[in-house]
């Protein structure tokens, strides 16, 4: 005896699956922007800690070689 099935509830939640997914991707997405801004500030940080010392390094070496200057 052949049964019969309800393709309705079938397409149901085969739509339900792939919004799931497309939710997921989006949510993914989101995810990956938000951590690669995160990392892109705090590189950005970095680098500029790192101009920030170098600069003082190379003031303090010309104001010491300026100071040797007037000495002699």
């Amino acid at each position: 005896m052949p049964r019969h099935y309800d393709d309705s509830h079938q397409h149901s939640t085969s739509s339900s699956k792939t919004r799931r997914q497309q939710e997921d991707q989006r949510r993914m997405a989101f995810r990956r922007a938000i951590e690669s801004h995160s990392e892109e500030r705090r590189l950005n940080q970095e680098l500029s800690d790192y101009l920030d010392g170098a600069s003082a390094h190379f003031w303090q070496g010309v104001s010491a070689s300026e100071g040797g200057h007037q000495s002699a």
